[in-house]
């Protein structure tokens, strides 16, 4: 019945998280363009924007709701449930007839769901809730997540689609964010000051990158992210183990489908 609760806090969540993303985005995009050099003067601008307010409450909603799902339910399987929101994001894109969204979109936006479904599927061969981590575990974790989003936002930026780097560079930094949350949610209050960090810079990062991309590009790739790096790491940091057989498979190639799902979406045209 726990189990349950936490997996519907779940899809709940990523239900809020992505609506409210979306609607950030229609707001940031028609805003002047954002500077880091000028922080105030931006958050100044998206406070002024009604529309974006209402996106933010409903994402700050949303987390809200994802840190009760994390205390009911194991890592791997809070974040595949919420991983569905990619499926949200291409909806809303087909509905609002977003521009360029072509063949490889929509491939990208299939094999993410395809391997969502898997997940899914995968669920019956349950997963164990894992072991208390430490303190320096996370930490380790969180310095390879913000070396990763160093080569997203830089370097690598320039070969992919508008605003795919920053997402992606968001989707990594909430990610860490959600990994210190369970950590601090099992035990370790200290890394709340990480959380803060991370959900802090992830925010900061994702709001340029909606002035930059497309929303199913740059939510997009955020989710998929958010989603999939906490899944490594439920398995590399927590031990919530795989099931055995023929659900410990599908599980594996769901996980690769949903990263072929990503490359494909940020893939410059």
């Amino acid at each position: 019945m726990t189990l349950a609760a936490g997996l519907a806090l779940a899809l709940a969540s990523t239900v809020a998280l992505n609506l409210g993303w979306l609607v950030q985005h229609d707001a940031v995009a028609s805003l002047p363009r954002f500077s880091l050099r000028r922080p105030r003067e931006a958050l100044q601008a998206l406070l002024g924007s009604p529309r974006w307010v209402a996106g933010f409450v409903a994402g700050l909603g949303g987390w809200a709701v994802y840190i009760a799902a994390l205390a009911l339910a194991p890592l791997s399987l809070v974040q595949a449930v919420s991983a569905g929101g990619i499926g949200l994001l291409a909806l809303a894109a087909r509905r609002r007839q977003e521009p360029g969204l072509g063949a490889r979109e929509t491939s990208a936006v299939a094999l993410s769901i395809a391997g969502l479904v898997l997940l899914a599927a995968s669920l019956a061969g349950g997963a164990t809730a894992g072991r208390a981590v430490t303190v320096g575990a996370v930490l380790l974790w969180l310095a390879a997540s913000a070396a990763g989003v160093v080569v997203f936002a830089g370097p690598l930026a320039r070969s992919l689609a508008g605003g795919a780097g920053l997402g992606l560079a968001a989707g990594t930094l909430y990610a860490a964010g959600d990994v210190a949350t369970k950590a601090a949610v099992g035990g370790h209050a200290v890394l709340i000051v990480a959380v803060l960090a991370a959900h802090g810079s992830a925010f900061a990062a994702l709001q340029l990158a909606f002035q930059r991309g497309r929303a199913l590009v740059t939510a997009g790739l955020n989710t998929l992210a958010t989603n999939a790096l906490p899944i490594v790491a439920g398995l590399a940091l927590f031990h919530e183990t795989l099931p055995g057989g023929a659900a410990g498979a599908t599980r594996f190639a769901a996980f690769c489908l949903v990263v072929c799902g990503a490359g494909l979406l940020a893939r410059s045209s």
